[in-house]
């Protein structure tokens, strides 16, 4: 008789598997090159290295091991290196910011390429396999890397601590975008380390949030790069990006000219076409609407007149960089989000007819090359995966199923007892249906009664469902015991730009439907214990849990966790996405008081009588702790039971593997507290006295 799984998916666990990176395959479609990162609670931090892939078959074998932080692999188109960004030690000489490496695919010593004083963000392979592409944040008024290199070395030795700036746009996620910098593209010559920045001079530069590869594109001929940049440099709070072309005499810059350009659109992720005769890039009219999704487009580069066009426009999802060309240039290829799911997605140029090509869960990354395509897929039932599968010179997938290519986390996770999960439908808002995604606890009896966990995720536009979520792990919920519940509420993405638009100017109001919806639909379930209801949420989600602690009914859920949740849009202003709020709002705070506190938490903190956790990271600049800590206060002033866990050196993320444990510990220390089967009923906390 076979020997059952009884270990249960712990934190501990969790943090023992192995995260792989987005694959890159080599030009004959026979290897795979990945980053896997290996997380190690012991030592509080995480390594990645290089590994090598077959698609052939045989065993993955690992290909750096000095490094820390080895990312961004990317075979040469002439298969002779692999090219990653590290920070490392050469020669005696250790990298004071993230260098280009490079490495052959046969094993050896990896080696600097070049050296970029201000560091590599990002890169691309020229079709030629001699020169790379970078991106780098440098002082746009220097002239040479020797000249960056001095002024870095100043700005280090400065005594002053400030961060001085005029822009709009000066922060991103959790860190202060390089004082006094832009981001430009370089161009690096393999053969004698040579870099160049070909927008030096000029008035051009790359978007400051978050500048990657998917904003390079490279023409056949390597004589031309395009990239997205950004018309108003930095002064714009919600800028509009446009598109330009760089053309070059060997390494230098030859001219530079704007491709795609208009005040109404924000264009992004360009990619020339193998036959040299069309860019394809998305494009987003924001002028129509801020909710507009990206759409293909394609711009005919034989035409002077510079004529391009949507051909998405009747498909009702969005795609997502970066776009890769079929072989023929018959198609582009892509992943978009699919009610829950996100796939490959194949585009027919000539019939603008959509098809997949690769299934998820949710795909996080993917390449092709020699009839190969080779993706990185996780479900909620397994972490990331790598198959490959077969397609032909115009993106077409073959009949054979895909195979998967490597087995990193198998041993752990081979007598691991997980829970199953289910996709629903109830009926929520405006009489519409929404998706609810259930997971179980491992041995789930139907017979008996179990709490209710509601997980709300963030955005509001995004869609999680089949997916393996690192920071909020919905299995691990389910080992606790918890029926775990994801609703992707009014204004999910992946279900239409209808149903994502909905909740524009009333934040708040569907979503609440939603998941009451989803909630009265659950305790009808015989299996679910009616008295055993909680809600906690992220970002947004921590928004919502906020607007129900305010909105519902106190007792209906025993207790919130508000994870760095939104909580007063007056004081979210210090954000650094503020350029969005009154597209988001309906008005700008100043103009329409009334309209912001509509949709905001605090002005309805009043009827808030619900025990909530409130975690929040002091590096958070997306959702800024004053939140969480004017949350915390507002429900202590109350006398309304309140815990807060506040990370000083954690952003929007837990990311530390030691103060994830934590995290996870007080997530479900709290629940158990308020749990009436866990322990005796607390008696309500006192309100403090008022003074007279």
């Amino acid at each position: 008789m076979a020997k059952t799984s009884s270990t249960p998916l712990t934190v501990d666990l969790l943090w023992q598997l192995q995260r792989i990176g987005a694959p890159s395959l080599s030009a004959d479609g026979a290897q795979v090159v990945c980053s896997v990162t290996q997380p190690s609670m012991q030592d509080n931090r995480t390594a990645s290295s290089l590994w090598l892939l077959s698609t052939l078959g045989g065993e993955p074998r690992q290909l750096t091991q000095c490094g820390d932080k080895d990312g961004q692999p990317r075979f040469s188109p002439t298969g002779e290196w692999i090219a990653f960004v590290a920070k490392r030690e050469q020669n005696g000489v250790k990298d004071e910011t993230p260098q280009l490496y490079l490495i052959p695919p046969d094993g050896g010593e990896a080696r600097r390429a070049g050296v970029v004083p201000t560091g590599v963000d990002a890169f691309k392979w020229f079709p030629d396999g001699q020169r790379l592409a970078l991106i780098s944040w440098v002082w746009p008024e220097g002239r040479g890397m020797k000249d960056q290199a001095a002024r870095l070395k100043a700005f280090k030795e400065r005594k002053e601590t400030a961060y001085i700036t005029d822009a709009a746009v000066y922060r991103h996620w959790d860190d202060n975008l390089p004082m006094g910098r832009v981001p430009h593209v370089l161009v690096l010559e393999v053969a004698t380390g040579k870099v160049t920045d070909v927008l030096e001079g000029t008035d051009y530069e790359l978007q400051r949030r978050e500048p990657g590869a998917a904003d390079l594109s490279i023409s056949p001929d390597g004589q031309r790069i395009a990239f997205v940049h950004d018309p108003a440099r930095g002064q714009h709070p919600a800028p509009r990006m446009a598109l330009a072309e760089i053309e070059l005499k060997g390494s230098a810059r030859k001219a530079v000219r704007d491709l795609v350009k208009h005040a109404d659109w924000d264009f992004n992720a360009p990619s020339y076409s193998p036959d040299s005769l069309s860019l394809a890039f998305l494009a987003s009219h924001q002028a129509k609407k801020h909710t507009m999704p990206q759409q293909l487009a394609v711009l005919d580069l034989a035409d002077k007149r510079a004529r391009w066009e949507v051909i998405s426009a009747e498909w009702d999802r969005e795609p997502q960089a970066p776009l890769l060309w079929s072989e023929d240039a018959s198609a582009l290829l892509f992943v978009a989000e699919e009610q829950g799911r996100s796939h490959v997605w194949r585009f027919d140029v000539a019939h603008r007819e959509p098809s997949v090509v690769a299934q998820g869960g949710t795909i996080h990354g993917f390449d092709t090359a020699a009839a190969c395509l080779v993706t990185l897929t996780d479900r909620a039932a397994h972490p990331g995966r790598l198959h490959a599968q077969g397609v032909d010179d115009r993106g077409v997938r073959l009949g054979q199923e895909a195979e998967r290519i490597e087995t990193f986390n198998d041993k752990l996770l081979a007598n691991v007892a997980l829970g199953s999960t289910e996709e629903h439908w109830v009926t929520g808002a405006k009489g519409e249906k929404v998706q609810v995604w259930l997971h179980f606890p491992p041995g789930f009896d139907r017979k008996k009664k179990y709490p209710l966990l509601h997980t709300i995720h963030g955005g509001p536009h995004t869609g999680p469902g089949d997916c393996w979520h690192w920071r909020w792990n919905y299995l691990v919920f389910a080992a606790q015991g918890y029926v775990t519940a994801n609703v992707n509420y009014h204004g999910s993405s992946g279900f239409g730009h209808a149903f994502l638009d909905s909740i524009t100017h009333q934040w708040g109001a569907l979503e609440l439907q939603d998941m009451e919806a989803a909630t009265d639909w659950l305790l009808k379930k015989p299996w679910i214990d009616r008295q055993r209801v909680f809600a906690t949420g992220g970002s947004y989600g921590g928004y919502m849990v906020a607007w129900m602690n305010a909105h519902v009914k106190p007792g209906r859920y025993k207790a919130y966790i508000c994870h760095a949740g939104c909580f007063d849009w007056v004081g979210m202003f210090a954000d650094d996405a503020y350029g969005w709020h009154a597209q988001e709002l309906g008005a700008w705070y100043w103009n329409d008081m009334a309209k912001a506190h509509s949709q905001s938490p605090h002005a309805f903190a009043a009827s808030m009588q619900t025990p909530t956790l409130v975690i929040h990271g002091a590096k958070d600049y997306r959702v800024p702790d004053a939140q969480g800590l004017a949350y915390y206060n507002t429900l202590k002033a109350k006398g309304v039971d309140a815990k807060l866990v506040w990370f000083p050196d954690e952003n929007h993320w837990i990311l530390k593997p030691r103060n994830s444990a934590l995290w996870y510990q007080e997530f479900f220390d709290w629940l158990k507290r308020h749990d009436p089967a866990a322990t005796p009923k607390r008696t309500a906390a006192k309100k403090p006295a008022s003074k007279r």
